[in-house]
């Protein structure tokens, strides 16, 4: 299998919305990305197509954020959703998305990339609880992760705030809290 991934576009807004609701239990993960983008705070979303059928097999979306470091803000996005269609699923595609998105986000300036989830699943992509920790959000604790992404680099110091785009609010905790 072959997927080349790409930025999303206007085309792809309703195939991503049915992987969205296909991949979760609860529409929340494609009530998220709609608000996210309707509300202006969508910084990436990446596709992945399977290079023989056309077909979607993936996506990963991030959002801007409020973060500050020293009282400094500091360019951060969140990462989430991530979602792979079944059959795709355990073929290097979720990694393959959360690479590229990385991997652009750093070119793009940005510093910081957290996320809400499972530490065993998103550790695996460098996310790490003890970047996030000291960092004043409602979701601190185990399953808030950070990582930098300027090649590590990130101001040193006293932590500050980490607000995540006021469309989070409404999923509540993170899967696994």
């Amino acid at each position: 299998m072959a997927i080349a991934i790409r930025h999303a576009t206007g085309g792809d807004v309703a195939a991503i919305d049915a992987l969205l609701r296909r991949s979760f239990p609860a529409p929340d993960e494609a009530m998220l990305v709609q608000r996210l983008c309707i509300d202006g705070d969508m910084v990436l979303t990446l596709v992945a197509d399977d290079e023989d059928s056309g077909a979607l097999a993936g996506m990963v979306a991030f959002s801007r954020m409020d973060v500050t470091v020293n009282d400094v803000s500091l360019a951060a996005v969140a990462l989430a959703p991530v979602a792979v269609e079944a059959a795709y699923r355990r073929q290097g595609v979720a990694e393959a998305l959360i690479g590229a998105g990385h991997r652009h986000l750093g070119d793009a300036g940005y510093l910081l990339s957290f996320v809400l989830g499972d530490p065993a699943y998103y550790g695996r992509f460098g996310y790490a609880a003890d970047l996030a920790r000291g960092f004043d959000s409602p979701y601190a604790g185990e399953y808030l992760m950070a990582l930098a992404l300027q090649d590590g680099r990130l101001p040193c110091g006293v932590r500050g705030a980490a607000t995540h785009a006021s469309a989070f609010a409404a999923l509540g905790e993170p899967a696994g809290a």
